[in-house]
């Protein structure tokens, strides 16, 4: 996810980080200095719900357009498959991938009472 703040703050003439921390305190949310620095500059770790809608309400937009997804990084961040080569040259057999695996059984559970 990117973080979108400063681009949806610039299109409301909001071009510092106190005049938008002036206006969400308007709005009944009050930032410490060091987290609207954090907010302003950066990609939160995390953010409250709370503190999105009042954010989205000050800015008058959603917030998809404060998030924005990063498909590519997602699919980057998947490990690779490995490939039968590789496989074969750690000394796997084919009836080493291919043995059988027996689920274990859950727990009987009764039926409930009627």
């Amino acid at each position: 996810m990117r973080w979108n703040l400063r681009l949806h703050a610039a299109q409301q003439g909001i071009w510092k980080s106190t005049e938008l921390r002036r206006r969400l305190l308007e709005a009944g949310l009050e930032i410490s200095a060091g987290k609207m620095s954090a907010l302003w500059t950066g990609t939160p770790t995390t953010i409250r719900l709370d503190d999105l809608d009042v954010i989205c309400t000050v800015l008058d937009c959603t917030p998809a357009d404060l998030l924005i997804s990063e498909p590519e990084k997602v699919a980057a961040r998947k490990p690779a498959a490995k490939a039968p080569a590789s496989r074969a040259a750690s000394g796997e057999t084919t009836a080493d991938r291919t043995a059988a695996v027996t689920p274990r059984p859950g727990r009987r559970r009764s039926a409930p009472p009627a």
